[in-house]
């Protein structure tokens, strides 16, 4: 049996995944629109090395593994993109 997630089947409970959007665990200001992440080594919850880029439009990234967030500071970004 296959089963098909849809967006109104992708919570048990029936809620708007939007709804359920929680604050990112740890916000970084960066300068550059390009930037890596392996999490937290500091406390042992590192994961593989990843490169992200911010998008213009948004001005911010969040990690898929750990969810940190990378904002840019438009004010004092590098161009490198």
């Amino acid at each position: 049996m296959t089963h098909i997630v849809t967006p109104e089947n992708s919570l048990s409970t029936g809620q708007d995944p939007a709804e359920m959007r929680l604050p990112a665990p740890e916000t970084v200001t960066v300068t550059k629109w390009k930037v890596a992440c392996d999490g937290d080594d500091a406390i042992g919850l590192g994961h593989p090395r990843v490169w992200l880029a911010i998008s213009p439009e948004t001005g911010f990234v969040d990690c898929g593994y750990c969810d940190k967030r990378f904002v840019i500071d438009r004010d004092h970004a590098h161009d490198d993109h």
